[in-house]
């Protein structure tokens, strides 16, 4: 992000929402990525992202408000987010990075609920980059259960 400094990135993490918020322009209520776990950029790049999914998130109080069930569009947008860190570690944290947003995705799958009290681990691969633009890989899950899994386009600006 331009409006901040060149964030200094640990070896391995995690990372705490602070230090999310200084990699991608998110804020509450739509971040969606409390904290990193880990990442490797060799031999693949690749993030382990956790969202705590908690009754008081303000998507409940509409959706299936007598059922609550987080909707996927935002466990695809939480994967779309911790691409977004992985896309900033990867470059070292250089400045003027620029903006990304979420371009394409493809072959999105929903195989469970996820629910108030889950905790979404959510594994994101770079695929490749190419012309401005990430090819990503996620998976989410919930206790060790695929809940989500989808490939992500990201496109800079």
């Amino acid at each position: 992000m331009s409006d901040n400094p060149v964030l200094s990135i640990p070896e391995q993490g995690p990372l705490g929402t602070e230090q999310i918020k200084a990699m991608i322009p998110h804020r509450y209520p739509f971040l969606l990525v409390d904290r990193i776990l880990d990442w490797t950029l060799e031999p693949e790049a690749v993030v382990r992202a956790v969202k705590n999914v908690s009754i008081n998130e303000p998507f409940f109080q509409g959706h299936f408000p007598d059922n609550p069930v987080m909707p996927g569009v935002l466990i695809i947008e939480a994967m779309a987010q911790a691409a977004g860190v992985l896309g900033y570690v990867n470059s070292d944290g250089a400045p003027g990075g620029g903006l990304y947003y979420l371009a394409k995705i493809e072959e999105a799958r929903f195989t469970r609920t996820v629910v108030p009290g889950d905790q979404l681990l959510m594994t994101v691969k770079e695929l490749r980059r190419k012309r401005g633009m990430g090819f990503f890989e996620g998976v989410a899950e919930v206790d060790g259960r695929k809940a989500a899994s989808c490939k992500l386009v990201c496109a800079g600006r």
